[in-house]
């Protein structure tokens, strides 16, 4: 048994013994916070080239969609290899905010439900499924309101060469933009209110973290029923099967959400169900699902190593706090 897990049984033990302080409980959705943004830093840096295939996918026309292995030698034969990790600067800081959000939120609104379940005398203080969605829908609202200009910015470095493949002969490649520089182009260019594109889309796939914590709680209280805990191991499959299911069924959005993205201030101002009723009309319904399996294969194993690196992180910040305060 792992040093994580046994201190996660003994964390365990003691919250049932005691409900905990306000203080303490504050201090324990920060744990989960930073344990949540370092599992997503982590595992976002896996299989960043991923992303970038999918998204080039997503905002390309028809024309341009190939493979994913044609696509991958396109890029690094035109950018190398750092052409792969474009924008991963801003996506590692994105995916630290993001799920340091998501996870203080999530735990703050398990928190209240388990409160209201002692004071009602429940038998079980785990949140059923309806709990579950509710904490995910909070959790992900506010997430979507504070981190929707970050990944604006990433999507637009991610896909800034999508459109222009050719170069003088002879000339030099132009040098990829900064995160600033492209933060600060866009203010610049076409106003404050363009780091908010794709706010409506991303606030419903506010649902695909509601699936996929929904699906991962309840199978986790279903192996914790049987008397075991969750290891870092059972996290990993458990977040990937989640995942699985949730990005499967909101792909069409996600994929509009990163057209609105890369639209530029001239371009036609499109609501969700007009993107939609374009892209089918140009595309077909497959141009809703451009780039789905690099997308669903980085989003599998992103979501199984973040659980279980978050697992992990979060049994060494609680030994961590524990240790200091012993001091």
């Amino acid at each position: 048994m792992s040093q994580a897990t046994k201190t996660q049984e003994k964390l365990a033990q003691s919250t049932q013994a005691a409900p905990p302080s306000a203080a303490a409980q504050q201090s324990d959705n920060v744990a989960h916070a930073l344990a949540g943004a370092g599992g997503g830093l982590l595992s976002m840096a896996l299989t960043y080239p991923l992303i970038t295939l999918s998204t080039r996918a997503q905002v390309e026309s028809k024309k341009a969609q190939s493979s994913t292995l044609d696509a991958a030698r396109r890029i690094i034969k035109r950018e190398g290899i750092a052409g792969l990790y474009a924008g991963l600067e801003s996506a590692l800081f994105g995916i630290s905010v993001t799920n340091f959000v998501y996870y203080y939120w999530y735990e703050w609104t398990r928190a209240f439900f388990e409160k209201a379940a002692l004071k009602a005398g429940r038998a079980s203080k785990k949140l059923t499924t309806v709990e579950s969605m509710i904490a995910g829908a909070i959790a992900g609202s506010a997430t979507v309101l504070i981190t929707n200009p970050i990944w604006v910015v990433n999507t637009r470095m991610t896909a800034r060469k999508s459109g222009s493949e050719e170069t003088l002969p002879g000339a030099k490649p132009a040098k990829a933009p900064s995160t600033l520089g492209t933060l600060l182009s866009i203010i610049r260019e076409e106003g404050p209110a363009r780091l908010f594109a794709g706010v409506m889309p991303a606030l419903v796939l506010v649902i695909n973290p509601i699936l996929q914590y929904t699906v991962f709680e309840q199978l986790k209280n279903m192996l914790e029923r049987k008397q075991r805990r969750i290891t870092p191991t059972d996290a990993f499959y458990l977040g990937a099967l989640g995942k699985l299911l949730a990005t499967s069924i909101t792909y069409p959005y996600i994929t509009v959400k990163s057209r609105m993205h890369v639209a530029g201030k001239d371009g036609p101002k499109e609501t969700i169900l007009s993107s939609f009723r374009r892209i089918i009309r140009e595309e077909g319904y497959a141009g809703l699902y451009g780039g789905i399996g690099p997308k669903v294969t980085q989003s599998v194993i992103t979501a199984a190593f973040l659980f279980a690196f978050k697992d992990a992180l979060y049994g060494y910040t609680i030994k961590a706090r524990r240790a200091i305060a012993r001091k």
